[in-house]
């Protein structure tokens, strides 16, 4: 039976998913129990994640000159990123942090591994698998966003401004889906897209993303 890129999809994003119990660090943050400080490191590694990864984008979406549905999708996701800098300052402005503290900060090995491994796909594999995988993990992300924004309002009185970075990724993207869906699907249909590796991606993604949240939970401990 020949699948579908919706089928792969959904079938890749379930066989990729976490492990409940792997991330926590997000449940800690949603009792209102993680500090301050905590919370400050997380603003303050993400602002190193997010221009790393709408850089790898970019490059993604420069080298998928033969594949035009993938390199619509990086153009998106490096859009995206832009945005979410945006939206990160006023979260991170209500941890404390100035701009003294943001230039002065090491960014820490844990939380970095995974822009790093972003970096990597751009470098080395096929944007349509890169695609797939990155897909899939998007989806515990934005779950454990939408638990984040909503903890900051209830528990540490955030206004609506400092939630929005967080709001960004936990809300529905049917546009980016969609492209997702026809990079997938063109990717199928050329008979490039190699699904073995794209789920070794997806799982080393998640692996990397489990490590940035258990490396800031050494830090709440």
């Amino acid at each position: 039976m020949t699948r579908t890129a919706t089928e792969l999809l959904e079938t890749t994003t379930a066989k990729l998913a976490p492990d409940p119990q792997a991330n926590p660090l997000v449940p800690l943050i949603a009792r209102g129990e993680a500090s301050r400080d905590t919370l400050a490191t997380l603003a303050l590694e993400q602002h190193w994640v997010i221009p790393a990864d709408r850089r790898a984008f970019l490059h993604l979406a420069q080298r998928a000159t033969e594949e035009p549905e993938a390199a619509a999708f990086f153009e998106m996701l490096a859009d995206g990123e832009a945005l979410a800098a945006e939206r990160l300052q006023p979260f991170a402005r209500s941890c404390g942090i100035d701009e003294a503290r943001t230039l002065a900060y090491e960014p820490l090995p844990g939380c970095q591994a995974y822009p790093s491994y972003v970096a990597w796909l751009a470098l080395n594999a096929s944007p349509t698998d890169a695609v797939l995988a990155i897909t899939a993990n998007f989806s515990a992300w934005g779950g454990y966003c939408a638990g984040i924004a909503e903890s900051l309002r209830v528990h540490y009185d955030f206004p609506d401004e400092s939630c929005a970075f967080f709001d960004f990724f936990a809300q529905p993207a049917p546009e980016l889906d969609r492209r997702a869906t026809a990079a997938v699907q063109a990717g199928l249909d050329a008979g490039f897209l190699n699904v073995g590796l794209a789920h070794g991606y997806g799982r080393l993604l998640q692996s990397y993303e489990s490590l940035f949240w258990s490396t800031l939970l050494q830090l709440a401990s």
